[in-house]
């Protein structure tokens, strides 16, 4: 195998975007720094938890027969986005016909099975005809991988190594909603964060990564179902947690569950993550149901910042389940109904639009590109400018509802049926 060069593992340590979420990932990145190069994806959207990645050569043209390293069929059913820890991949997945929730692990590479857990084994939950029974993103911190999904009506979070040992399983709260579940768990400092938004007595939950014991869990007043997950980041000199939902789009301290900073509204749900653009010091989110926005809000404020903090706004153009992305001077979002708008981050000012399939999987981003992957299965490449600039466009052929991942300069797409590697191989 090839040997980890150092130098990218301390480019991601003094690089301010990656500073503000070391707590995060400290302890990995130590011990990933020597193997196979490039960075890991071992949460939701990625190292930074927004999409981006600073991999280099990652393919911009590919096809169902061409530059596809191998292709992998995947146990089960769901929407679960796969994660990369070293040489190893995780998602989740559900089998109908048994009831069972998985864990699965792949080699990362040749593709092939190298275990699959039952996670839990309950009556399939209530859920919207887009959603399935297994669409959160599972965790990775080097030494467990956590999973978290829907127990009757109970909220499951759930620990293994990574040879697929039960650690520990909890039920840190009750969840009930018609739509289902897919939060998604993260990891800061010594914690497993969850958001346990739904139709009841909902909550911010902080469990032990250690034992799955809970550290704080903080009530959510306004009792309604949302999906997002949030953002942690270092803002205005205090580290963050960033999140859509329950009516409103609120700050909390990350260590504690104490809420730092709330703005009221702007709708009821919410699915996609919010993101930071650290040139501007805006976060950006993009929601929801049943009313359609865009917020640009300044991250500094202390208590009801409804009046005070939002920089920009628009109804144009919003998302309600794809997350965004930042890419250099632009704001990128795709409606779930397929028309993607491209805006200047620090004005609002609409740059262009366009029209490329209806789509649910948030977007990537690597070297100034961002993908946009369609509900068919296809990915249009562009480039982020004042005019529409489409690079590529890419056909698997298989839908696909689960977001893609970059690592080691290749690109993993979970389709409907499999789990596809492309870019070139690698030893």
């Amino acid at each position: 195998m090839q040997r980890r060069n150092l130098n990218p593992a301390k480019r991601l340590f003094t690089t301010a975007t990656f500073r503000s979420v070391a707590g995060l990932v400290a302890a990995m990145s130590l011990c990933c720094a020597t193997h196979c190069s490039g960075e890991d994806w071992p949460w939701w959207r990625g190292p930074r938890l927004d999409g981006t990645s600073l991999e280099k050569e990652v393919p911009v043209h590919w096809s169902s027969t061409s530059n596809i390293v191998w292709k992998a069929p995947v146990p089960g059913e769901g929407h679960s986005s796969p994660i990369i820890y070293r040489d190893r991949i995780f998602l989740l997945s559900s089998n109908p016909d048994t009831q069972e929730r998985l864990l699965v692990c792949f080699s990362r590479v040749n593709g092939e099975l190298s275990w699959q857990k039952p996670v839990l084994s309950a009556p399939l939950e209530p859920k919207h005809v887009l959603n399935s029974y297994a669409s959160s993103t599972p965790a990775c911190d080097g030494q467990r991988v956590y999973a978290a999904f829907l127990d009757r009506d109970q909220m499951l979070v759930a620990a293994y190594d990574l040879s697929g040992q039960l650690l520990w399983s909890v039920h840190p709260g009750t969840f009930t909603s018609r739509h289902g579940f897919c939060s998604s768990p993260l990891l800061y400092e010594d914690k497993v964060l969850v958001n346990g938004d739904h139709d009841g007595d909902s909550y911010l939950v902080a469990l032990s990564r250690a034992d799955g014991k809970t550290l704080w869990k903080t009530p959510r007043q306004n009792h309604t179902r949302s999906y997002c997950t949030p953002l942690i980041r270092e803002l205005a000199g205090k580290p963050q947690m960033v999140l859509s939902g329950d009516k409103s789009v609120a700050s909390y301290d990350p260590r504690t569950g104490k809420q730092l900073w709330l703005i009221d509204g702007p709708t009821e749900q919410f699915v996609a993550s919010p993101v930071y653009h650290e040139p501007s010091g805006l976060v950006l989110i993009t929601g929801g149901f049943p009313d359609h926005h865009i917020l640009a809000i300044r991250p500094d404020g202390m208590g009801n910042v409804t009046k005070t903090h939002i920089a920009w706004r628009t109804t144009e153009g919003a998302a309600y389940v794809p997350s965004p992305i930042c890419e250099g001077d632009y704001f990128l979002v795709v409606e779930d109904g397929g028309i993607a708008h491209c805006f200047n981050v620090r004005t609002g000012e609409l740059a262009w639009k366009q029209r490329l399939g209806e789509q649910h999987a948030s977007l990537v981003s690597s070297e100034g590109n961002v993908y946009f992957l369609n509900d068919k299965g296809v990915t249009h490449v562009v480039r982020p400018g004042r005019q529409y600039t489409v690079v590529a466009t890419n056909e698997l052929g298989e839908k696909c509802f689960a977001s893609p991942a970059i690592s080691g300069g290749q690109m993993f797409i979970r389709t409907e049926k499999h789990l596809v590697c492309i870019g070139k191989r690698r030893s």
